[in-house]
């Protein structure tokens, strides 16, 4: 905690994550535009930034984005603020955020954890049906090959749709593809109400990206949800981390939690 703390508490960080939370995904270029700072600086407190898990970069192809990650400050909140405060406090949060009708630009959520385990059985964990279906309640029917199509098997409730594919399928390394169709049974089976189901109908299909990298004898696992539009980037925003925190105790304990959000 000590070293998330260290970060937050200079000004020249707060405003480059402040950057990255109004639009995520940023080189360093942009990231320096427009700021009184100097090009080393700005990489300098992007590091430190990095170090404390508050920033995270991922590759593509010759640029590297940084992404704001919600795991610390997550655990900040997890830590401080009580189970009733903490919907107190959010309220008046969504309260604040709906006086200032602030603009977000940002189309990405990106959540980093570690967990102690393989490169290949976090691959296991992250396509095989009898882990999927545990810390899930989802599995994929897909033989994984780039461009293969995917069927969301949830309990029985199959969502299919031509546009649900495999975009990248590297073992051990690296799986992406896109996001299920909202339908009616999907919105009613979670509890989605008429106005959300219309909104998230609208938005156009996202993706998911799991970046996995060895770190010592854990793994470093990084979820980019990509091309979000405004009503479901609020529902992976509370769903991602409930849910890789239940892969983590699988993987780590053999048992997941219950009542993982989806």
């Amino acid at each position: 905690m000590d070293v998330v703390f260290k970060a937050l508490a200079d000004p020249n960080r707060r405003r480059l994550l402040d950057r990255l939370n109004a639009r995520n995904g940023q080189t360093l270029r942009e990231l320096c535009a427009g700021l009184d700072m100097a090009r080393q600086s700005v990489s300098k407190h992007l590091a430190l930034l990095e170090a404390a898990g508050l920033v995270v970069t991922v590759r593509r192809g010759r640029e590297k984005l940084h992404y704001l990650n919600a795991a610390p400050i997550n655990a900040l909140a997890d830590r401080w603020i009580g189970q009733y405060a903490r919907e107190r406090v959010r309220a008046l949060a969504d309260l604040k955020s709906a006086m200032e009708q602030a603009p977000m630009d940002s189309n990405a959520f990106v959540y980093t954890t570690y967990i102690r385990t393989t490169p290949d059985e976090l691959w296991e964990a992250l396509t095989d049906p009898a882990f999927t279906r545990r810390y899930w309640g989802v599995a994929f029917e897909t033989d994984w090959a780039v461009g293969s199509p995917m069927v969301w098997d949830e309990g029985g409730r199959k969502t299919t749709d031509p546009e649900q594919v495999v975009l990248a399928a590297e073992p051990g390394r690296r799986l992406s593809y896109t996001w299920h169709t909202f339908t009616p049974a999907w919105a009613e089976a979670v509890g989605i109400g008429e106005e959300t189901y219309a909104r998230l109908a609208r938005e156009g299909r996202s993706k998911v990206t799991f970046e996995i990298e060895p770190a010592g004898d854990m793994v470093k696992l990084t979820v980019v949800h990509d091309d979000l539009g405004g009503t479901i980037r609020g529902l992976v925003g509370e769903g991602w981390p409930a849910l890789m925190a239940s892969l983590k105790s699988l993987l780590e304990t053999g048992e997941e939690l219950p009542e993982v959000p989806r």
